[in-house]
């Protein structure tokens, strides 16, 4: 079978997806557009479908086939960031047509794939020897909305998922690539935000105040060195302030200041370990510093982590279905990803897509208004889905898995989501 012949005759139709969700771009937990349009297709190829409320939809492809379940999923949610026109080169293919909004991270690819992905899979149907599910997430990007489709496969009517599959597109690997991290992929992340509350005063009288500026810059110095400290210096970690807020006046010492930022990580006891040094730091300098402090996880995701046998599944699909020359293994990523959760319930793979291009202008990091990504990377992305379904049924292999968090709602609660 031909896998990569049979995504190219796709390719319009990815292409006409991504250009139309592109066009359309929707916020987390507010994809309406979105989620119609998928609905849509989905109809339109005799997929049947459901709706988890602010989870997203998951479509069934021999829904009551004897045999194993592969979960394939795409993430659809996009960004309030303002699109440039132009990417690296010059003007590009296509941009948001909602102003303030834009896929700058190219979940609209993502969802184009596996929707792709979803037709030809159903068209071969009576060949595969169990189920696919195919899985649109909304609210990937720190809404946890993954928590109510975990709930769903989790609970009295749910599936029984044997493998799940994802891939990001990436914006330094190049078109016709595809990575299969072995291990971790992406990091875990902490976000936080914090308060500190001092005592105001006039700036010709800084002995009659309590700073709350000078309570958090003796923190950050602190910060700086939890990662000598108490990190083994053969592990990655790393921290950032994102905001800062103080003042409104260059007289005046303010009496408060609040504060938001990241941690990141491969291995979970560190991210913890810094976590608590933290929050000792902010409780001891702001009783030095007479001021009241406060400290808030407010998000958590989990590093992503491939399964070993599934990644050597994955490595045989592309090197079988695109080519031996497709196959790559690139360094992990210290950005975050929900999938984390669901790699932590099923054995699966996390890939990288290439989209890196310089002749069309991509090459820009996620995340920024220039962002944007070389089209003919979904033929890969969407070929190495396909084969990693193929290879796996064909396979059926033993895997060894632990699940770190059987509960599902511990896992929620650790992701801290709802």
């Amino acid at each position: 079978m031909d896998v990569k012949e049979l995504v190219r005759e796709k390719y319009r139709y990815m292409v006409a997806c991504r250009r139309h969700l592109h066009a359309n771009p929707e916020l987390s937990a507010q994809e309406e557009d979105t989620l119609n349009y998928i609905k849509t297709e989905l109809n339109m190829n005799g997929i049947e479908w459901v709706y988890i409320p602010r989870g997203g939809i998951l479509g069934f492809i021999n829904k009551e086939k004897e045999g194993p379940t592969v979960l394939l999923r795409a993430d659809i949610d996009a960004l309030q960031i303002e699109e440039s026109k132009t990417n690296l080169k010059g003007e590009k293919i296509c941009i948001s047509d909602r102003p303030g909004l834009s896929h700058a991270c190219g979940h609209d690819a993502h969802t184009a794939m596996l929707l792709a992905e979803a037709e030809i899979l159903n068209n071969m149907r009576e060949l595969l020897p169990g189920k696919v599910v195919v899985c649109f997430e909304q609210g990937e990007e720190g809404l946890g909305c993954l928590a109510n489709i975990l709930r769903y496969l989790e609970g009295e009517n749910g599936v029984d998922v044997d493998t799940c599959y994802a891939t990001h597109v990436r914006w330094d690997l190049p078109t016709g690539m595809i990575s299969v991290p072995k291990g971790p992929s992406m990091s875990g992340v902490i976000g936080f935000r914090g308060k500190i509350v001092g005592q105001g005063g006039h700036g010709s009288r800084p002995d009659m105040a309590n700073s709350p500026i000078d309570c958090f810059t003796a923190i950050y110095e602190e910060l700086n060195r939890i990662r000598l400290r108490k990190i083994n210096p053969y592990h990655y970690l790393t921290f950032s302030i994102g905001t800062l807020h103080s003042g409104t006046r260059d007289n005046v010492i303010p009496e408060d200041l609040t504060f938001e930022g990241t941690i990141r990580f491969f291995d979970i006891p560190d991210g913890d370990i810094f976590w608590n040094e933290f929050d000792k730091i902010v409780k001891s300098e702001c009783e030095i510093h007479g001021c009241e402090g406060s400290l808030e996880m407010f998000t958590r995701y989990l590093p992503v982590v491939s399964n070993d046998t599934c990644c050597q599944i994955c490595e045989k699909a592309v090197r079988r279905h695109i080519g031996d020359e497709a196959y790559t293994s690139m360094e992990p990523w210290m950005a975050s990803e929900s999938i984390a959760a669901m790699l932590a319930l099923y054995p699966g793979v996390h890939t990288f897509t290439g989209i890196y291009n310089p002749e069309v202008g991509s090459g820009a990091n996620h995340h920024t208004p220039e962002f944007d990504l070389d089209e003919d990377g979904m033929i890969y992305g969407a070929a190495a889905a396909i084969g990693y379904v193929l290879e796996y049924f064909e396979a059926q292999p033993e895997i060894t898995f632990k699940q770190e968090y059987p509960d599902v709602e511990e896992l929620i609660r650790i992701c801290c989501w709802k």
